[in-house]
């Protein structure tokens, strides 16, 4: 999933809408995004795969109506085994190649205890063997350089999950938010000395409204570093420096990102274009100084 002539790849990440309001929104910003050419777009599930059959169907219609290769999202949480191929089935159908193979989060969000769908799978490394077993699929998984919510600190394990996905089957990881460089960096360098190849593309999330944005970072346990916070907190109340804000922020991650050699960038675009159109317009102007 590269670029011609270009070793980053750039990627945005939607979430399904809940109604049709929210679905003109979501076209809005595929629309508006579309003409960067992405070297993918993916679609998320809500917690709980609540979400799993509009997820099915939006990554279809993406893929029927624009020349953007789609990243379809696939969760253990809600499906049985023969779901989870039922569903494969229907990607392949549809003309989707690429998915990222996730365990999920609870119906209670990334925090709340786990218990496995009866009849499903326990862990993403699971279904990545069941994705490869399949056939005919990219497969990516998902990377926490502030450490997964379920590890409890420890960031070993992380490690050794992700290097267990990697022998089933996985090419590639995309990051949970996160917002300092430093963090992507300590996770690659101790994969790469656990002999890992596994590219991790950065998640970059756009901060355009505080009270969502703080949140996810809660639900998710990504820490916030104070600097940032107490940024935030001063322009809270005023949307267009909030997103001023956060451009700046992201753009900044990038960059450092861009200079520590990160193979990709994926912007977690809430459904909307601006910021990231912003972001990257900012990055390619950098590139060409």
């Amino acid at each position: 999933m590269k670029r011609d002539g270009d070793a980053v790849t750039y990627s945005f990440e939607f979430f399904p809408p809940k109604d049709q309001e929210g679905e003109s929104r979501l076209w809005s910003a595929i629309t508006a995004l579309e003409p960067i050419a992405p070297d993918f777009i993916s679609v998320t599930y809500g917690a709980g795969g609540s979400t799993r059959d509009r997820t099915i169907r939006i990554t279809s219609e993406i893929t029927e109506h624009t020349k953007l290769p789609v990243v379809a999202h696939l969760t253990c949480v809600g499906s049985t085994r023969e779901e989870l191929l039922e569903i494969l089935s229907r990607y392949k159908a549809a003309g989707i190649h690429n998915i990222l193979a996730l365990r999920g989060d609870p119906t209670g969000g990334p925090r709340a205890p786990w218990s496995p769908t009866p009849g499903g799978l326990n862990h993403a490394d699971e279904l990545v063997s069941l994705a490869a077993d399949f056939g005919g699929f990219t497969i990516g998984v998902a990377a926490f350089p502030d450490g997964h919510p379920a590890s409890n600190g420890d960031f070993s394990a992380d490690v050794e999950t992700l290097i267990r996905k990697e022998a089933a089957g996985a090419t590639f990881a995309t990051t949970q938010f996160f917002f300092e460089a430093a963090k992507w960096k300590s996770l690659v360098d101790k994969l790469s000395a656990h002999g890992s190849q596994l590219p991790i593309i950065a998640g970059i999330l756009p901060v355009t409204n505080v009270n969502q944005f703080n949140r996810m970072a809660e639900l998710s346990g990504t820490p916030i570093p104070s600097a940032i916070s107490a940024a935030f907190e001063k322009v809270k109340d005023n949307p267009d420096d909030v997103r001023k804000l956060g451009v700046e922020l992201a753009t900044k991650l990038c960059e450092e990102l861009l200079a520590a050699g990160v193979p990709g960038l994926h912007f977690y675009t809430m459904n909307t274009s601006t910021a990231t159109r912003e972001i990257f317009a900012q990055i390619k102007d950098k590139k060409r100084e």
